[in-house]
């Protein structure tokens, strides 16, 4: 096969043959159907959050179950699936109370033992655990979650990230109620669907925050009840006006920048919650007053990947979908072919994009 492999970080990515193991016990092995560019894979390949070299990135795919080992019970040859980062196994004190995306146990085949390499038997790291810069993708079971027949495969491999990790953060890890107040900063790929998780739980109001008009237009398609330059120097200020004063119920930051966790903590109710969904740069930290706390019982929460149970929560939106409430086709900006994956990664980066996904033919 060939996949797309970044061997020295803030260079553009370069298409080479690739080799990949069969499946062993607890795996699947999956030919990609699509796969989105997040920004983690952007910050992974500009090497801002460390990892080993060579590597091939990418982390939102779906595809066909091409191969199964042995003890593989959740999917078989042919099912359409979405493959995501999110791997459990079931046994450990997290998984156990509830928590699989929190998961810290080892996989030592797929982690250690060399899975991927190049036709001259150099060996590859699967970045995010996944490798989906590559016609192919080997992973444990866990990671899978089947999709019915009919679902177009472009539009399922977001619910592999973009989707679990906006609409979950307010979902599982918020549990945002009916009619409490929102404010959700940067709508790109996964604030939007933290945007249209929002109005499907009857908050009011949604104040999406960004510095691009596009994507604030992109906001009120996706049920933002009000929008807001994030540039502006009165942005707290508005949040609390338009919140009669108080503040917002929930903020959520959907980026990973320090300067809007601060800001959004500004825009925090009385006994308000800050929920951080982007990752910032490695080694970066933040500070909050810490009189917020004691005083005025504001919250700073994380949500990684949604706090998502992929057996659980992949049905939920693709029922959504199918019923007409959850936007998945809207999302994508454009599809690239493989080939087109630097142009892809650099329209992401500039911004006005949603969602750019790389089709595999």
């Amino acid at each position: 096969m060939k996949a797309a492999i970044c061997y020295e970080f803030g260079r553009p990515l370069s298409i080479e043959d690739v080799l990949i193991d069969d499946a062993s016990a607890g795996e699947v092995k999956v030919r990609s159907a699509a796969v989105g560019i997040c920004h983690s894979d952007v910050h992974h390949i500009r090497g801002e959050w460390g990892g080993s070299l060579p590597v091939v990135s990418g982390h939102e795919v779906s595809g066909i179950v091409e191969e199964v080992g042995e003890g593989v019970t959740r999917v078989k040859p042919g099912d359409p699936v979405v493959v995501s980062a999110l791997r459990s196994c079931g046994t450990c004190y997290y998984c156990m109370i509830g928590s699989p995306q929190c998961c810290v146990t080892e996989f030592p085949r797929l982690d250690k033992a060399v899975r991927l390499r190049t036709k001259a038997g150099e060996p590859l790291h699967a970045a995010h655990r996944v490798a989906g810069f590559a016609e192919y993708v080997l992973v444990d079971q866990s990671q899978v979650a089947p999709v019915p027949k009919d679902m177009p495969l472009d539009s399922a491999a977001l619910l592999a990230c973009a989707v679990v990790t906006g609409a979950g953060a307010v979902f599982n890890t918020a549990r945002v109620e009916f009619g409490r107040t929102v404010v959700v900063i940067g709508t790109g790929g996964v604030g939007l669907n933290a945007v249209q998780a929002a109005a499907l739980s009857g908050a009011y109001p949604i104040i999406a925050v960004d510095i691009l008009d596009s994507k604030l237009e992109a906001a009120r398609e996706f049920g933002a009840t009000h929008t807001l330059r994030g540039d502006r120097d009165d942005a707290i200020g508005i949040v609390h006006e338009l919140t009669s004063g108080r503040g917002a119920e929930y903020v959520f930051v959907t980026v990973g920048n320090v300067t809007a966790m601060t800001r959004g903590f500004g825009m925090t109710a009385m006994r308000g919650t800050l929920i951080v969904v982007g990752v910032p740069r490695f080694g970066t930290d933040v500070c909050f007053p810490a009189n917020q706390f004691g005083q005025y019982e504001r919250r700073v929460i994380g949500s990684g990947m949604g706090s998502t149970n992929l057996r659980v929560d992949i049905p939920k939106y693709v029922a959504l979908y199918q019923d007409g409430r959850l936007k998945l086709d809207e999302l994508i900006s454009e599809r690239y072919p493989l080939e087109r994956i630097n142009d892809a990664i650099q329209a992401t980066e500039e911004g006005e994009v949603l969602r750019n996904v790389i089709v595999f033919e």
